[in-house]
């Protein structure tokens, strides 16, 4: 339930601390003192649109607050959706945050933190139910009346199931479309992916392979070239033959015999002759190494001419399949894959349809039985609804729901439509073109008081903004038990101008338009709420509401609280 409203500087608010009941809060005061404003700032901590002129006049921002005690059965819920959106409950408190700037722009916060504003609304949709003469009434769109069907039905569970099956077969059934359009282009492409496949697989493509070829080819076609420099190279590394003209080694081995010889004058000399033992022994292995090459270079213009075919082989295939032999195999190996998958059409079609059969029957099942359960409870609900408006004085009134059948989708099989004979004699006719404005009200309650009784209507607190709007005092104080009777599920918070409605209250709230003198500012106007915590505030507060000035006016005022006061008491037994 709300438990502490706090508004700062919002419209003609300055300054609001608010503690309210569990049970039902009034709020009275002349037109235009500011109760409406009151429940504007609750619906702007609900998630409601922010707009710069919300902010008082010459202040920077407006600020709302809220602290909701959650009863046991709301807190997991709540947890859940908090969870949801990185937020964690720590106990059974739950503070809702409103920021609005001059500018426009708003902050949202729950339990501190800053979160976005749908974000706000769905955690407020889950705590406070408005109800006003405008768009929160939800009786005046037709499509919200199959939610109230459904809210009384006790059929939300069937419906999300069928709701969760109808997006499966929504998806089976794209599927199906995507594979059965696709299957023509598929059938074209068959030819083509065949000749690829196939020409990429009869190449016998290895990875690496081209670099191999490419050294080999630069090997073979210049053999001749390599055998007269690895001979040159030999030669003067080993054996020249020229007396005039020594082999390099030959040279280092008169070098390291003089290095011997120095040796036995300067012992510094022997590192000497030691490091050039080390490079004669590397020499004499680059020597080994070019003769083994040199004697194992092949003059081979045969094979010469096999690389040179395979490298043309390959680089026509890159013209058409990739820049590299991997590029070519990877695409092999994708159109094998579509050709594959091409190939098996037939089988995944078949596949998909007998999915889409199966899941089709499934939930032409779920939404017959779902529409069993909402016929089944409709004369239920229409002779309950009548029941309550022959006590709200519309005796005669008749209620139906028109239940007919339409495509399924994620709701159902059913559109509905709540018809009212509101006179005795007339015809039945929807709801929403024949209800007068007292009607509508007396209806909505009508509705929540069945409702109440339901545990889908688990929302903790209902607000009823001027619910006696073409109300007469004889049904005020019909209205003001049946409000006082929704406080056994609920929290209700009520403005009212009917003084036999507020005589029902828990808590009653008297709102009033003061005039200011601000010094600088001048004189403004500003909204001031207070508890009347005490019976003779009440009784005054009740006798203004009457109308009737004096001794009259209170005892008429006392005679209604004490009717309240011994209709509460009976019910209470």
């Amino acid at each position: 339930m709300l438990s502490e409203l706090r508004v700062r500087d919002f419209v003609i608010i300055d300054t609001l601390d608010l503690s309210f009941s569990a049970g039902l809060n009034v709020i009275t005061g002349e037109t235009g003192a500011g109760k409406s404003i009151l429940i504007d700032s609750i619906a702007l901590l609900l998630g409601d649109r922010a707009e710069p002129g919300m902010v008082r006049n010459g202040c920077d921002r407006a600020l709302i607050e809220g602290l909701f005690k959650l009863d046991s059965e709301l807190v997991e819920p709540i947890r859940g959706a908090l969870s949801a959106h990185a937020l964690d409950l720590d106990a059974d408190e739950l503070t809702l945050a409103r920021e609005v700037r001059s500018n426009g722009r708003s902050v949202c916060r729950i339990n501190g933190s800053a979160i976005n504003q749908a974000a706000l609304r769905e955690i407020g949709e889950r705590l406070v139910d408005v109800h006003g003469q405008s768009e929160h009434l939800s009786l005046l769109r037709v499509k919200e009346h199959l939610n109230l069907l459904d809210d009384f039905a006790n059929t939300w569970d069937a419906r999300r199931h069928l709701s969760a099956r109808v997006a499966a077969l929504r998806t089976v059934q794209q599927a199906l479309a995507d594979t059965e359009r696709n299957q023509r282009e598929q059938v074209r492409r068959l030819d083509m992916l065949k000749f690829q496949v196939e020409e990429i697989s009869a190449a016998r493509l290895k990875p690496g392979e081209e670099a191999v070829l490419t050294d080999e080819h630069t090997r073979l076609a210049n053999a001749e070239t390599i055998a007269e420099l690895t001979s040159e190279s030999y030669a003067a590394l080993y054996e020249s033959g020229l007396r005039d003209a020594p082999a390099a080694l030959d040279n280092l081995a008169r070098v390291g015999k003089a290095l011997q010889q120095l040796t036995r004058y300067d012992k510094s000399f022997g590192t000497l002759h030691d490091t050039l033992d080390e490079a004669t022994s590397l020499l004499n292995d680059i020597a080994r190494s070019i003769a083994d090459y040199r004697d194992g270079l092949e003059f081979n213009p045969k094979r010469l001419q096999q690389v040179e075919h395979r490298l043309e082989a390959l680089k026509k295939l890159k013209r058409k399949y990739g820049e590299s032999v991997e590029a070519m195999i990877a695409f092999g190996e994708q159109a094998q894959r579509e050709l594959d998958q091409i190939e098996g059409a037939d089988e995944r079609l078949a596949d998909l349809k007998d999915k889409v059969a199966a899941l089709q029957n499934e939930v032409d099942a779920l939404a017959k039985t779902l529409s069993q359960n909402r016929r089944g409870a409709t004369q239920s609900l229409c002779s309950q609804i009548e029941r309550q408006l022959d006590e709200l004085k519309m005796s005669g009134a008749k209620f139906e729901v028109d239940l007919h059948q339409q495509p399924v989708d994620s709701t159902g099989a059913d559109a509905v439509e709540f018809l009212i004979a509101p006179n005795v004699g007339e015809g039945l006719k929807p709801l929403v073109k024949v209800a007068s404005g007292g009607e509508t009200a007396r209806l909505m309650l009508a509705l929540k008081a069945v409702l109440a009784q339901r545990p889908a209507n688990r929302v903790p607190t209902l607000i009823f903004d001027e619910v006696d709007q073409g109300i007469g005092g004889r049904v005020g104080t019909i209205v003001g038990q049946k409000l006082w009777n929704l406080t056994h599920a609920h929290q209700v918070l009520c403005i009212t101008h009917l003084p036999q409605l507020a005589s029902y209250a828990d808590a009653h709230f008297k709102v009033e338009k003061q005039l200011v003198d601000e010094g600088d500012s001048g004189v403004r106007t500003r909204t001031h709420t207070s508890g009347l915590a005490v019976r003779p505030q009440r009784v005054q507060e009740l006798a203004l509401m009457l109308g009737t000035a004096g001794t009259a006016g209170e005892q008429s005022a006392e005679q209604l609280l004490a009717e309240a006061d011994s209709y509460k008491k009976l019910a209470t037994r």
